[in-house]
């Protein structure tokens, strides 16, 4: 029985071999499974991962080929996550899990820095929070090829809001399953309730919550704006999905093809902090139009709750990251 072997069968392929005429064959070409486990095609990161695709394949002459997975087509987010660990997924973006190292929080760290360019020196290349990421997700299996960011995330609330410690005790709000945000919000003096993303939008309506506390803007407003009214954009953590490759199979690589999957990561990583950011900006003026409630704290209100948050949230965060990522956190961390 003759085994079909990318378009040429075993039979010719020896053939060829036998009269010496490799120079003549052609090249078969590599195909890469990549993935987003948040994001259908024709949204941002389905569309990121396009392009990802492209300027691999590009830069290849097609030597590398990608096949696309988007949201929910391999399983659900940790299933997806297992499924990159284990090597069936070669390439991803996937939003940051601590279920194989919990130093991966060290994401999400609060007030590390709280404008665009701080964040785009750590993240960017050779950036001292690119570098530490780097050696944990190899210590996890995982290649670390840079951040895909959303912003800096904020409180939405209905019914007033909050800009002090002493305020925010008024408001309880919803928080994802994942330290430290539990640990942040509380430090910002807000009530906290763990609740799934499904059942957020029953719960403010109903009065559960209050409102959500983790998130940038573009989801308050997206899926929220008709019963959240006030958002402050208090930027405790700056959020982002990482791009990523399974260890093992980049290192099966040649040089020359991890460099053009390198290279085609940090182009899309550097459009999204473009992009982001422009983003954000459009749905502060969306949220504002819907008659809602923006505020941007001022300078020493931000300092203020960034002092408070980081004595009260980073030595909680040791036992997770350990005394020689805080270490680092402190070291680099913008000045309050």
């Amino acid at each position: 029985m003759v085994r079909k072997m990318n378009g040429m069968t075993a039979a010719v392929l020896l053939a060829a071999l036998a009269s010496g005429a490799t120079a003549a064959m052609p090249a078969m070409a590599e195909t890469l499974k990549m993935a987003t486990d948040s994001g259908a095609k024709g949204s941002d990161a389905g569309n990121a991962i396009e392009a990802w695709a492209k300027e691999i394949e590009t830069a290849t002459d097609g030597a590398l080929t990608v096949e696309i997975f988007y949201q929910n087509e391999l399983g659900g987010q940790q299933e997806v996550f297992d499924l990159l660990m284990a090597g069936d997924v070669d390439l991803m973006l996937n939003w940051p899990m601590t279920s194989y190292d919990q130093r991966i929080s060290l994401i999400y760290t609060p007030y590390m820095f709280t404008d665009w360019d701080d964040a785009l020196a750590a993240y960017g290349k050779d950036g001292w929070l690119s570098t530490a990421l780097s050696e944990v997700y190899a210590d996890t299996g995982l290649k670390y090829l840079g951040a895909w960011p959303e912003g800096f995330n904020g409180v939405g609330t209905k019914g007033g809001h909050a800009t002090t410690v002493e305020a925010a005790r008024a408001f309880k709000v919803r928080v994802p399953p994942v330290s430290p945000f539990t640990e942040t919000i509380a430090a910002m003096g807000y009530q906290t309730a763990t609740i799934d993303w499904g059942e957020l939008y029953s719960a403010i309506q109903t009065g559960v919550v209050d409102g959500d506390s983790a998130n940038v803007i573009f989801y308050d407003y997206e899926y929220f704006g008709d019963v959240l009214t006030d958002y402050v954009h208090s930027r405790q953590q700056f959020l982002t999905g990482i791009l990523t490759a399974n260890l093992e199979n980049w290192e099966a690589l040649s040089p020359e093809h991890q460099e053009a999957i390198a290279a085609g990561a940090e182009k899309v990583m550097l459009a999204q902090f473009d992009a982001a950011r422009r983003s954000d900006e459009g749905y502060v003026e969306a949220w504002k139009k819907r008659g809602h409630t923006y505020v941007e704290l001022s300078p020493e209100e931000l300092a203020t709750l960034g002092k408070t948050v980081r004595e009260a949230v980073w030595p909680q965060m040791e036992p997770m990251i350990g005394a020689e990522l805080l270490d680092l956190v402190r070291r680099n961390a913008a000045a309050e």
